[in-house]
């Protein structure tokens, strides 16, 4: 996605990169520090995003940086992070409320990268496949919004876009989007953004970025 910059906090044509410092945190974690052009976040000991299913407790303090995303937008965010402890993750959350959610991105699982998504609607979900080859590389994540359905596409560095999940989100729904990260069996999990860019929403399910 090209990117262009905010115009009074309204995406410009192509797309356009949000300042850090013009969205807001959900859950401020315990640092979160510009290096250059990147935002370098260090984690809170235990912070996760889930709901029920599976291991039957709630978690609702990972950490996010968000802004408005209204329909007929994408969002796109790159990190770098070497994910080493069991659930170490970052990538995109998209949030209504704390019921209702995605986060799309890469988790360390059974000692490896896995690229997934967990949906929630009352209770959570979860999706993934192995990534080995992602170690070490950034990651860009996307997630379209249009209709009610957002699309959710990942690539490493600058390889093809693959296809993580199709999920339900009202039309009229008032969301946020925006980078996130967590890391539920530990602290100090340090993860660099180096892009957040909202634009416009992909033109169909098939269709490349």
């Amino acid at each position: 996605m090209p990117t262009k910059r905010l115009t009074n906090g309204v995406p410009m044509d192509a797309g356009a990169i949000v300042p850090w410092g013009e969205a807001g945190w959900l859950n401020p974690p315990p640092s979160a520090e510009p290096d250059g052009a990147s935002l370098v976040v260090t984690t809170a000991h235990g912070s996760d995003f889930w709901r029920h299913t599976g291991y039957g407790f709630v978690r609702d303090d990972g950490h996010a940086l968000l802004a408005g995303f209204p329909a007929g937008t994408a969002v796109e965010v790159t990190f770098e992070a070497a994910l080493t402890a069991l659930y170490d993750q970052a990538g995109v959350l998209v949030r209504v409320d704390a019921e209702t959610w995605v986060k799309a991105g890469v988790e360390a699982t059974d000692g490896t990268p896995h690229l997934g998504a967990v949906v929630t609607h009352g209770t959570s979900d979860w999706s993934l496949a192995a990534v080995p080859e992602w170690a070490g590389l950034p990651v860009t994540v996307r997630v379209s919004r249009s209709g009610d359905a957002l699309t959710v596409r990942a690539r490493a560095a600058d390889g093809p876009w693959r296809m993580v999940r199709l999920a339900h989100l009202a039309p009229d729904a008032a969301a946020t989007a925006g980078p996130f990260c967590c890391s539920p069996s530990r602290g100090g999990l340090r993860v660099r953004f180096t892009r957040f860019v909202l634009g416009p929403a992909d033109t169909g399910l098939h269709d490349a970025p």
